[in-house]
């Protein structure tokens, strides 16, 4: 899969998106400040959300409209409202774009009508984003799979049926490069009701890229999940929770955010493949294995004994597995203490 100029594979390392969502807090300046921040963080994409509140809900209080759940971080919130506190306005779109350009940084969105597809594909977009809350809206995945560009679905609050629609939907309707997120849509997500064991699964499965759309607190998640196969990651970005945004509770500052970068590509790295026997960044450490050695004077025709020889460090001498067949024999000349023992002394 290749979005833009970078190649997503199995055997490239993992592709890190810092998704903004509503941590701008209604500033363009301090939307341009999380840009950079993730683009010096390391980040290869930043993630927008393209919506209205009136392109997802309508203005009504009442009922599910008004967050009522008491784990929610938005309890008491009305939905209409919320959307409006944390949408990203339209005309911020291309300023935005345009300085993730100049850093050298992708810019994508998660369009969540179809109006908001073709304002995207306007501004050139190299792929899009369909959230875990959206995969269900056929018309839309339809739209955006006819745009021919690679797609990126979530798989949150989704059976494997569900699934499997909407990538029937995508795949029917041209979408031909085609990554999934394992996701759990919960906000912040534990480690554990994260399973990532989904992930070689769900790569089997339907046979394209995988990632983790990571809502839990720290790396480790993300971290594991490249050891899986993982190779996008996409994880919330903030300047700074205690400045607050409305996903700030479960998004990662600017230095953890760096530490996401390094760790991942460093869990990629350690990959490998199968390999055993001694590598040759080994070889220099060979010598300081184990092997027997005279530790004290050994006379001419004297007996080897644990007393006069001993398995230490370093590794010149006959390997470990030989101590007991040479407790007993003779030594064939002088030895002195610090002499590796081989079969030619004895």
């Amino acid at each position: 899969m290749r979005i833009a100029n970078v190649d997503i594979a199995t055997n490239n390392r993992p592709f890190i998106i810092a998704e903004m969502s509503g941590n701008h807090n209604q500033s363009l300046e301090r939307a341009l400040q999380i840009v950079k921040a993730a683009a010096e963080a390391g980040a290869h994409a930043i993630k927008l959300q393209t919506y209205t509140p009136d392109t997802l809900t309508i203005d009504h209080k009442g009922g599910l409209f008004d967050i009522n759940d008491e784990q929610s971080l938005w309890k008491g919130r009305n939905l209409y409202e919320l959307y409006k506190e944390a949408m990203t306005p339209y005309e911020w779109h291309k300023p935005i774009f345009e300085y993730a350009k100049e850093l050298g940084v992708l810019c994508f969105s998660t369009p969540f009508d179809e109006a908001a597809v073709d304002m995207l594909d306007e501004l050139g977009a190299p792929c899009h984003k369909i959230a875990s809350f959206e995969n269900n809206h056929h018309p839309l995945l339809r739209k955006i799979a006819k745009t021919g560009k690679p797609v990126i679905m979530s798989t949150g609050i989704s059976s494997l049926s569900d699934i499997n629609e909407s990538v029937g939907v995508l795949r029917s309707n041209g979408c031909q490069d085609l990554a999934l997120l394992k996701c759990t849509s919960s906000y912040p997500s534990s480690p554990e009701n994260t399973n990532i064991l989904t992930i070689p699964h769900m790569r089997a499965m339907f046979k394209c890229e995988v990632g983790l759309s990571d809502h839990t607190m720290g790396v480790g998640a993300a971290v594991a999940a490249v050891a899986l196969g993982a190779r996008i990651i996409e994880k919330h970005f903030c300047l700074s929770r205690a400045e607050g945004g409305v996903d700030s509770a479960f998004s990662l500052e600017p230095a953890e955010f760096k530490q996401l970068v390094i760790e991942t590509e460093r869990a990629f790295l350690s990959l490998g493949e199968v390999q055993y026997g001694i590598m040759k960044a080994e070889e220099k450490s060979l010598r300081y294995k184990r092997s027997i050695y005279v530790v004290k004077d050994i006379q001419e025709g004297e007996v080897l004994t644990a007393e006069n020889i001993r398995i230490i460090r370093p590794g010149d001498g006959l390997a470990p597995k030989y101590y007991e067949r040479l407790l007993g024999r003779a030594s064939k000349q002088k030895l002195l203490r610090g002499t590796p023992l081989t079969w030619e002394l004895i």
